[in-house]
């Protein structure tokens, strides 16, 4: 027990230090040159082209939307203007323009009989089918059908957006003050940064099925993306405008396909009698989505990419002594030449050699003096 806990004691108490092997290996060296070159121009393209990897960056952004729409359109031979499309008048970042709305006028607390509608009384008709139920009379009839309002591609929808970086104290506004909103319509070639938008460029961008998008209804997306390089000039950090079709995944559903909400406006005559305009429409929802990143210059994510990239190179090493120590023929010489035992007995015995003696630390033949690397040639 003794001996195996001095043997323990002996194993542990050791020092391991480096010792550098020469092969001259095409095939090996190419891997190893190969592996550090990748390594090396991955590190290199991610600082210089996206310019990240010493930069900190800040994702909690402050920001406010305000939206208005303007346009003339054409309904039941009726104009309309903002005041009547536009529902509800303003809602956090969502704009919904309705292009179709139906009217339903009706009676209230009255009894009717309908086809399951309304508050079941429990008086029914076998007969034909049909139960009596409490409600406004008449009710809702989806069979009416109205043409939607053609007009509304033309119209425009102004995006005033302001953001703010908290980590940077940073705050910009979506539009420079060289750019009239007034005078200006968006185009992402020519007029990339004009925030006024027509609804008719917004679809052909989302290859929204114009004519059935009036009819069922639909939703937009509108993306207003900030990446902002702080390290330079701070009127550079501009935004992105981008459309995506948000209710894509219901195009073939056959069950509440579009986009329609229902509002009521309520009245009483002079005798008493409460009315309702029950109004169903068909509408166009926008919703505003903004997002953005400010990075700028930290030591701390430097030091941190520059080590890792320095040590991410010694990952060529590592998979060239697996294959040196493992797959090439003559793998066991390679490890001879690695790995050498050196102990105290062979010190003194180098240093004070006696006559007959065979203990010696030797060295190999292509020696190089300076650091002490051993050279081994491999056929070519």
């Amino acid at each position: 027990m003794a001996s195996l806990g001095w043997s323990c004691m002996t194993s542990f108490l050791t020092y391991e230090t480096n010792k550098s092997v020469v092969v001259k290996s095409w095939s090996v060296g190419i891997i190893n040159r190969l592996v550090q070159l990748m390594i090396i121009s991955y590190f290199v393209g991610y600082v210089f082209l996206y310019e990240r990897a010493y930069q900190e960056a800040d994702t909690a952004i402050e920001s406010s939307v305000i939206t208005k729409v303007k346009g003339f359109g054409k309904l039941e031979n009726n104009v309309m203007d903002v005041a009547d499309y536009i529902y509800p008048p303003q809602v956090c970042s969502a704009t919904c323009q309705s292009n179709a709305v139906m009217c339903f006028r009706a009676k209230a607390n009255q009894s009717c009989v309908f086809l399951f509608k309304g508050i079941i009384t429990g008086v029914c008709n076998t007969s034909v089918g049909t139960c009596e139920s409490e409600g406004w009379c008449p009710a809702e009839d989806d069979s009416v059908k109205i043409k939607p309002m053609a007009e509304f591609v033309n119209f425009t929808i102004y995006i005033k957006n302001s953001i703010r970086f908290p980590l940077y104290n940073v705050t910009r506004g979506n539009f420079p003050p060289t750019i009239e909103p007034k005078k200006c319509i968006h185009d992402r070639i020519s007029n990339s940064l004009c925030p006024v938008f027509r609804v008719g460029d917004i679809l052909n961008q989302t290859t929204h099925n114009v004519t059935e998008l009036a009819e069922k209804g639909g939703e937009i997306g509108i993306n207003i993306e900030w990446m902002c390089n702080l390290d330079q000039d701070v009127e550079l950090c501009l935004p992105k405008y981008s459309f995506t079709k948000l209710d894509a995944p219901f195009e073939k559903s056959k069950i509440s396909k579009g986009y329609n909400f229902r509002f009521a406006k309520y009245y009483k005559t002079a005798d008493g009698t409460e009315f309702r305009t029950l109004h169903k429409a068909y509408a166009v929802r926008f919703e505003v989505k903004v997002t953005g990143t400010a990075r700028k210059f930290s030591l701390i994510p430097t030091v941190i990419n520059v080590m890792a990239a320095l040590t991410s190179i010694g990952m060529g090493t590592i998979l060239c002594d697996i294959i040196l120590l493992n797959c090439l023929k003559g793998a066991q010489q390679y490890k001879e030449k690695k790995f050498e035992e050196v102990s105290e007995a062979q010190i003194r015995a180098s240093l004070t050699p006696s006559p007959g003696s065979q203990l010696s630390v030797r060295r190999g033949n292509n020696c190089y003096s300076d650091s002490g690397a051993i050279s081994i040639s491999t056929d070519y």
